[in-house]
């Protein structure tokens, strides 16, 4: 065997592979004999054709064959013998040989990773804490998922939920179909397009406006994205909020059996430290990743990137077929897909090499503990670990969140945060 490698690019190769032809007449040799004693042939018994009758039937898909049989046997090894680890799997393409076999392999390979400015990333390492403000707060969202509504005689104010008659038209076609009766929306929820819950707010029940707005240039109806309309509405009823006591009832809807404002506050409080623990460790890590990507140089392997492309917009096709949708009316932002690729491979490439350098080992112990962390929110734990470590795949997808947790924590230990301070609705967002 013959090997000969070119590069055509930083991590591109096209790789040559070459067989004499006796190897080539041997295998097909093999196969026409194989062939011959089990083929039935008109006008010979099973098994005793002739060998140049078979090769004269089969001949061409015999080659087919052993060309296929000889590709994959050699490749692997021309691939180790020439140390070249491809990105993907290799484009083959047979090549004319009069005397003899030759095919040519084009593929990326892996690329080259400089690590040796990671141990001086500048990360931030953000801290917070929750205060009792937080905790009236958070309290007061739960208050607000257990409200309940009661007639309002007065004019409409933001958070009332009002039931409405509208009808609307735009460049002379009325798109609501006649008029649409009975409507509810609760203003401030912004369900509505932009500006028409403002127009609702002051109105009295019984109460009739007619205003113009315009439909955002991104409205999902193309006929009047951008459009300009008019609306005729009358305000039927208003209902203002209104919302419960904490009291016992409340206080053991939770789950507190002794009822007690104390318990409660401190078990809200508590369910918040975990949840800004996790916030905080997933700021820490994007923050860690992003400088990891800035500061790396890396070639990446087109191939990776287009199968990460393709693996972040399967979702969206899978969805597209189900709403018997064409995945061109998806209208899918195929930039934002690329680039996200190209974080996500470059990442797993550079995480990749620093796990290999620093001989960092999986810890079977730390699967078993996030396994059965994953399990306690399900009525039978037991089940859902078993579930786990019953399938290789299950199990592999764990075992990687792992093991890149494990890497994140030992690049952290090499290096000299800074901290800073946050409030604890800057760390899980404004609506936290």
């Amino acid at each position: 065997m013959q090997v000969s490698v070119e590069k055509t690019s930083e991590l591109s190769r096209k790789m040559t592979v070459s067989l004499p032809d006796d190897v080539v007449q041997e295998k097909i040799t093999e196969r026409l004999k194989s062939l011959a004693r089990g083929v039935k042939v008109d006008g010979f018994r099973p098994g005793k054709a002739p060998q140049q009758v078979i090769k004269k039937l089969y001949g061409e898909r015999i080659r087919q064959e052993v060309a296929g049989d000889l590709i994959q046997t050699t490749l692997s090894k021309a691939l180790q013998e020439q140390d070249l680890k491809p990105a993907g799997y290799p484009q083959i393409e047979l090549a004319e040989e009069v005397n003899g076999f030759k095919y040519i392999a084009e593929f990326e390979v892996y690329p080259e990773i400089s690590l040796e400015n990671v141990d001086q990333l500048k990360i931030v390492r953000p801290t917070s804490s929750v205060q009792d403000a937080d905790v009236d707060g958070m309290i007061l969202k739960l208050k607000e998922q257990r409200k309940t509504w009661q007639v309002a005689e007065r004019a409409s104010q933001e958070h009332d939920l009002v039931t409405i008659t509208f009808s609307g038209v735009s460049e002379g076609e009325n798109f609501t179909d006649g008029k649409v009766e009975n409507y509810q929306i609760e203003l401030g929820s912004k369900r509505m397009i932009p500006g028409f819950e403002d127009q609702l707010i002051g109105l009295n029940p019984g109460e009739n406006k007619t205003f113009e707005i315009s439909f955002p240039e991104q409205y999902g109806n193309e006929k009047l994205a951008g459009k300009l309309a008019q609306f005729e509405v009358e305000l039927v009823s208003i209902e203002e909020p209104v919302l419960p006591e904490i009291d016992d009832e409340f206080i053991k809807a939770y789950g507190i059996e002794d009822g007690s404002v104390d318990s409660f506050r401190q078990d809200v409080k508590e369910n918040m430290q975990r949840e800004l623990e996790r916030a905080l460790r997933g700021k820490l890590k994007n923050s860690l990743m992003d400088a990891l990507y800035e500061n790396t140089k890396i070639q990446i392997p087109r191939v990776l990137v287009d199968q990460e492309v393709d693996s972040l917009v399967k979702p969206y096709i899978e969805n597209a077929k189900k709403r018997k949708l064409k995945v061109e009316d998806l209208n899918l932002p195929l930039d934002s897909f690329e680039e996200q690729a190209k974080r996500r491979v470059a990442l797993g490439l550079i995480l990749g090499e620093i796990i290999r350098k620093n001989d960092i080992k999986l810890d079977a112990d730390k699967v078993r503990s996030t396994i059965e962390d994953l399990a306690k929110s399900y009525e039978r734990p037991d089940d859902v670990v078993n579930w786990y470590y019953s399938d290789e795949n299950r199990l592999a997808d764990v075992q990687q969140l792992v093991l890149e947790e494990q890497t994140v924590d030992w690049l952290l230990s090499k290096l000299s945060l800074t901290e800073e301070e946050f409030a604890f609705n800057d760390v899980l967002g404004k609506d936290a």
